[in-house]
């Protein structure tokens, strides 16, 4: 399995690095099984988050029609309060540290990054991620209307009011559609790709690796619906 980790400008460090260590690790201890990238839609370049100007390299284009994983993170910036006004002249000039996590994410609907990733998602060999904010990034672009997702539990509102279906989870499992909700659960996404992909002694070793214990249950839409809760 190959796996492309999409920056953008503003991208949130923790939703990258942690999924990419640990696909990373499960590259290693599967014998080269998986192997991980990071990319953006513009191709190769320094791509700066929006954690205090923290910078990680794309190495390459964002290439939807290669089979595998394409990850998508979330943004890093302030959470802004109810009714702020997306425009602050108070983080201008100051990096995408003070800007809302808001207008990070729907700045990338203005790059090529939608158009790529519906390609994606369109595409039967791809399983499309998502951590945190990512899944808005998907959602602002129209992507996810009918499908189950999740992300940070502030956005899950905004999540339900683009037409997807909002599942209050640590990971939730949609087909080619996986989600993760907020940022260290990004580990716990990567973790659960490894089981599912390449299987459970793999994801085992890194989890142990990784002194990380998986949290949840992970979602999905079978067997009976409860009730009465």
């Amino acid at each position: 399995m190959h796996a492309q980790i999409v920056l953008f400008d503003g991208f949130d460090p923790l939703d990258a690095i942690a999924p990419y260590e640990v696909l990373h690790a499960g590259g290693t201890a599967s014998g080269d099984a998986v192997s991980v990238e990071m990319v953006s839609a513009e191709g190769p370049r320094e791509v700066v988050s929006g954690s205090g100007g923290l910078a990680l390299r794309a190495t390459a284009a964002l290439d939807p029609g290669r089979a595998g994983l394409i990850l998508v993170p979330g943004a890093s910036g302030r959470v802004g309060k109810p009714g702020e006004a997306p425009a602050d002249a108070a983080g201008a000039g100051q990096g995408q540290q003070d800007e809302l996590i808001t207008v990070l994410l729907g700045r990338t609907l203005t790059t090529d990054l939608p158009a790529l990733l519906k390609a994606a998602m369109d595409n039967p060999e791809v399983t499309v991620g998502a951590v945190c904010g990512g899944s808005l990034v998907l959602a602002m672009a129209g992507l996810l209307e009918g499908r189950h997702a999740t992300t940070h539990h502030l956005g899950l509102d905004t999540l339900d009011a683009t037409g997807a279906h909002a599942v209050s989870a640590r990971v939730v499992d949609d087909g080619d559609l996986v989600t993760g909700a907020g940022v260290t659960s990004g580990l716990d996404l990567g973790l659960y790709l490894l089981e599912r992909e390449v299987g459970p002694r793999i994801a085992h070793a890194v989890e142990e690796l990784f002194a990380h214990e998986r949290r949840g249950t992970v979602w999905r839409a079978q067997g009976p619906a409860p009730v009465g809760l």
